[in-house]
């Protein structure tokens, strides 16, 4: 059975690659709407969705994976920044608070579709001013929700979480693993 990985993040290819799975990257290229009035992780389920549907639709008979990850602090969604200055924006709201990371995922095979979302809980130290434009300037955060990598320098600034380290990276392993088990595929 071929897998697929509706998805360009980086990350997302990593972590799948940890399974020992042959897949192959076909990334959705539709737009990354999200729904009006929707909470964070009906926001992460619903663009999982989309994702794997659009691509799933290409290839009926390849068990198709979608992803998705948003932040959430104080009820406002963070995705991926639009500029430098919206990134530093991100990151002084994160600064020396909690906030919650989201990845909704969604695995369709034959016709049949799951669908879950991941939520755990992050920590930040206090930013400084310079240190969050210090950050910024390395590029890091620009094609990542919430402007941060986890596990890249921005663990620099994580005191601790609460939840699945790999939902924060972007793709939640035992939750995908046991998505993966009850629709049949092997993973060891």
């Amino acid at each position: 059975m071929k897998l697929i990985l509706a998805s360009a993040s980086p990350r997302r290819r990593e972590l799948l690659g940890h399974l020992g799975l042959p897949f192959d990257v076909i990334p959705a290229t539709g737009p990354e709407t999200p729904p009006v009035g929707a909470d964070a992780g009906e926001t992460a389920l619903a663009l999982s969705q989309a994702k794997a549907r659009e691509v799933a639709e290409r290839y009926p008979d390849a068990v198709v994976i979608g992803a998705d990850t948003v932040v959430e602090i104080d009820g406002d969604i963070l995705g991926k920044p639009h500029d430098e200055a919206d990134a530093g924006r991100m990151l002084g709201l994160l600064s020396g608070r909690e906030h919650r990371v989201y990845t909704g995922v969604t695995v369709i095979s034959g016709g049949r579709e799951e669908s879950v979302w991941e939520r755990t809980r992050v920590f930040f130290r206090p930013m400084t001013e310079a240190e969050i434009a210090s950050y910024v300037a390395t590029g890091e955060p620009m094609d990542k929700a919430g402007a941060y990598g986890y596990q890249g320098r921005a663990g620099l600034y994580v005191e601790k979480i609460e939840g699945d380290y790999f939902n924060v990276v972007g793709l939640p392993l035992c939750r995908l693993g046991k998505m993966l088990s009850k629709i049949g595929v092997t993973l060891l």
